[in-house]
């Protein structure tokens, strides 16, 4: 997908929800972003919190269109989420990635990815605003990979499998210099290479391993945040390498309807190619 195809694809959906939803109760910007996965969260870390506005009572969701762009690879990422009384959170993603690089040195036709993320999230305590334990959330995602030509070449052992995710998320209010700060710690279990994209598992590791996932920010007001992130993977081939991927990133709230993030990104080496750091870009729409 080009660029202005996802550029356009994305104002549509960031405007197509609220042109018709009327405003839910929860405060701005506590409804997240949306993953390249699709649950809520920032761009590459997962969140406690739920998408959408929606309060105990209510029902919300939101839709996104996401871009990363390496120099060697770009990842598009389409989907939307849906949220209950605050309580529950089903998502799903589409994501596609573009491989020249690696197709013309390995020699092969196949210039693409595929993959779609189905996920299910549950708050089972706490509120990220209004007590003082973390909100805590679980989540079980299932990845299914459509393109699986170049992940078994590399020595990938499945294209499909379920990523388990703990994670929580707390806003302390007024905790840096007088600003309100974000912290949020996502615990993932999984065998997924590159998130999936590379399969799942391989041959020098094919059992699920604990993976660590941070993030943080500083809201400058309730509009604006500017945060990080870092997320570790498995190494679970010995064709390649998996390093850490990590973001900084600002993210806009101009109201509780619009989202918008920007992000440099830096991803390491992925399938042999280093270096792949580059920009990521993501509108939101939420009801």
């Amino acid at each position: 997908m080009k660029l202005k195809q996802v550029l356009i694809a994305t104002l549509l959906l960031s405007l197509a929800l609220p042109a018709t939803a009327a405003p839910r109760s929860r405060i701005i910007a506590t409804g997240g972003a949306s993953t390249i996965e699709g649950t809520a969260g920032g761009g590459i870390v997962p969140m406690a919190v739920l998408s959408g506005y929606g309060s105990q009572e209510e029902a919300g969701g939101a839709a996104f269109a996401s871009m990363v762009s390496t120099p060697d690879y770009d990842l598009t990422a389409i989907g939307a989420s849906w949220s209950w009384r605050n309580r529950f959170e089903l998502s799903l993603a589409d994501q596609t990635l573009q491989h020249q690089t690696l197709s013309a040195a390995l020699g092969v036709a196949d210039e693409t990815i595929r993959q779609t993320v189905l996920g299910l999230k549950v708050r089972v305590a706490g509120d990220v605003l209004y007590t003082t334990v973390p909100q805590i959330s679980v989540g079980v995602q299932y990845k299914k990979n459509h393109d699986f030509f170049i992940p078994a070449a590399a020595g990938a052992l499945d294209d499909s499998d379920l990523d388990y995710n703990v994670a929580a998320t707390k806003v302390f209010l007024g905790g840096f210099f007088g600003y309100n700060l974000l912290l949020n710690m996502n615990a993932r279990y999984t065998r997924a290479n590159q998130g999936g994209l590379v399969g799942f598992g391989g041959d020098v590791n094919d059992d699920r391993q604990w993976q660590s996932e941070l993030s943080g920010g500083v809201f400058y007001n309730q509009h604006w945040l500017f945060g990080v992130e870092h997320r570790t993977q498995p190494d679970n081939l010995s064709f390649a390498s998996q390093d850490d991927w990590q973001t900084a990133f600002v993210a806009w709230f101009p109201n509780k309807h619009v989202a918008a993030v920007a992000a440099w990104v830096d991803l390491g080496e992925v399938a042999t190619l280093a270096d792949q750091d580059g920009w990521y870009l993501s509108l939101q729409g939420s009801f």
